[in-house]
């Protein structure tokens, strides 16, 4: 069968490959590959800067962002042929710590993890591929090829998660949420903020377009002028920042209300100095009982919960998100970044591209 494959730490090594056709376990699923999302960790991995690959193997299955349809399902799992399903990234350390031991492997203390597609686990690129049932995902039948957004919405839906444990030190009752970036992470942050019946605005620098649109879609507001224009006279109580740029990061801090919680989401890149008043910022925080918190990666029942979200969400809309769908054979295709992309799919088979 075919599989994108990458060799970890060389530019350029993204190729498709001929590789042996899996074998399910008696506890896994095997999978027909449908369609395969493409993320800046993705990209990242392709140029060389991360990932590892499996031990003994110097290439590496690419992809983290799955949607399949099972081809055969152990007896007595949850799980039939024909069902759509997602693969969940992350797998606990063989020798868990406290938090891997108890679900919570997106919280791994010692680092022993692996991940499909990123750390010595082959990825969900491929034309097949097994999951064990206890790390597959149901996806909503209707949802079609928005399926494959199943694994950044549980990255949203984590990160949303955070936001209620901090503001469940106290009374919490939001009702203004602040989205920065409006790439398929903010979208979809920006959904489940509408979801809740909050009052969501969304910060990006590109003004119309597909982004403005379907943000108006969603009833939320759309701002293109700079962090001043989003929260004048509206300071949010909740920031979900999705652009890792150091200098809204710090404008998203100042920004929020008292007892406002800011979580970053987006991953900056280093070696990018900004002048930051850290005295000020801190006396904002101390004596605003403000948090900002860091939110990574996903657990079962952030899968879960984004599953939930995407099936009550309008699938015309999710569909929308995905702006283009590039051809397996052509992978340096997807890769290339194009002015108007969002989200870019792989089509792993013939049938998505009609989807």
């Amino acid at each position: 069968m075919r599989a994108l494959t990458v060799e970890p730490g060389a530019a350029d090594s993204l190729r498709v490959d001929t590789v042996p056709d899996p074998e399910p376990g008696p506890h896994e699923l095997l999978v027909e590959g449908l369609a395969l999302g493409v993320c800046g960790t993705d990209r990242e991995i392709a140029s060389g800067a991360y990932g590892t690959a499996p031990p003994g193997r110097d290439r590496l299955v690419l992809g983290h962002e799955s949607l399949g349809r099972v081809l055969q399902a152990p007896d007595g799992s949850d799980f039939a042929e024909g069902d759509l399903v997602a693969g969940i990234v992350r797998r606990p350390d063989p020798e868990p710590c406290g938090a891997c031991a108890r679900g919570f492997w997106d919280m791994c203390r010692n680092g022993r993890y692996t991940e499909r597609g990123i750390k010595e686990h082959d990825g969900y690129g491929s034309e097949r591929w097994t999951v064990p049932t206890e790390y597959a995902v149901a996806v909503e039948q209707g949802l079609g090829l928005a399926g494959v957004l199943l694994e950044p919405t549980s990255v949203v839906a984590k990160a949303w998660e955070q936001v209620d444990r901090t503001g469940g030190r106290s009374w919490f009752e939001p009702k203004r949420a602040l989205v920065t970036g409006a790439g398929p992470i903010g979208l979809l942050a920006a959904l489940i903020g509408v979801q809740r019946g909050l009052d969501v605005r969304v910060l990006d620098v590109v003004s119309g377009g597909p982004k403005s649109d379907l943000v108006a879609t969603l009833g939320a507001t759309y701002v293109s002028d700079g962090m001043a224009a989003a929260t004048d006279r509206w300071e949010p109580d909740v920031v979900i920042e999705a652009t890792g740029v150091g200098r809204l990061i710090v404008d998203a801090i100042a920004a929020t209300g008292p007892y406002g919680i800011v979580c970053l989401t987006g991953v900056s890149s280093g070696g990018r100095r900004i002048p930051v008043d850290m005295g000020s910022i801190n006396r904002e925080l101390v004596l605003e009982n403000d948090v900002v918190v860091g939110s990574v990666n996903a657990n079962r029942d952030h899968y879960a919960a984004a599953a939930r979200a995407l099936a009550a969400a309008d699938a015309d809309w999710l569909r929308r998100v995905i702006t283009r769908v590039a051809p397996m054979a052509d992978p340096a295709q997807a890769f290339a970044r194009r002015d108007g992309d969002i989200k870019t799919v792989i089509a792993l088979a013939d049938e998505v591209t009609g989807w």
